[in-house]
């Protein structure tokens, strides 16, 4: 669940393929999913990532004849950033939610980036991202059980006087006391492995649960997170 497909100013994916070619193994055949991709259309995306991944064969969902047979046959499934409400919006409509958590929960390799890694969480409600379109729902795919803040920042621009990142979170909270937010900055990513769990990346992160803050350090093993 990488938190950002660049970190500063590197190439597309360039920091993110040091944390996606030990996961994969030797796993090659990858189902894109561009769907987060509002701007950029579906082919110019996968062939983007492609570029990126020379070492993968990629192919987009939206290539093939079946999508649900697609996911079926992908040794990997990797979800692409962008918005977080247009990507889940076409996930429900193509009734491929439950499809995508029971490939991952059965072992699937799941690659998710930005957007990508927001649905993996319990809800997008913690989403960065503008609602451009409305969801059948905000629930999402709940492979963690907790919400995602990919792009996490608590830099404050001077003078400016919008809410913070953390403000925001911090309302979210208020209202679900009970369930975790973890912030992952760019260049950063929680991986999962069965019941492990941990932040990698050289940056710290940060746990927001009922009214107060936790820093998570780089490599901590965060498994308990997964009980929550």
């Amino acid at each position: 669940m990488l938190s950002s497909s660049r970190s500063g100013d590197e190439d597309y994916l360039a920091s993110a393929k040091d944390m996606i070619t030990p996961f994969l193994r030797s796993s090659t055949k990858v189902v894109f999913i561009p769907y987060a991709g509002v701007t950029i259309s579906w082919d110019d995306y996968t062939s983007k990532v492609q570029k990126a991944l020379p070492e993968l064969t990629i192919t987009g969902i939206h290539q093939h004849a079946s999508a649900k047979q697609a996911l079926h046959e992908a040794q990997v499934i990797m979800v692409g950033g962008g918005n977080t409400f247009n990507l889940l919006h076409q996930l429900y409509e193509q009734d491929l939610i439950a499809l995508i958590k029971d490939l991952v929960v059965d072992g699937k390799p799941y690659i998710g980036c930005s957007a990508g890694s927001n649905i993996c969480g319990n809800s997008i409600r913690t989403t960065n991202d503008m609602p451009i379109i409305q969801p059948r729902s905000f629930g999402a795919l709940r492979l963690v059980p907790f919400q995602i803040n990919p792009h996490y920042s608590d830099y404050q621009p001077p003078g400016f006087n919008g809410e913070t990142r953390a403000e925001r979170i911090a309302e979210f909270c208020a209202l679900n006391p009970t369930m975790p937010v973890v912030g992952i900055r760019e260049g950063s990513a929680l991986l999962r492995e069965n019941d492990s769990l941990k932040l990698l990346g050289d940056l710290d992160g940060v746990v927001f649960l009922n009214g107060k803050e936790q820093v998570i350090s780089a490599n901590q093993d965060l498994s308990s997170y997964l009980w929550n």
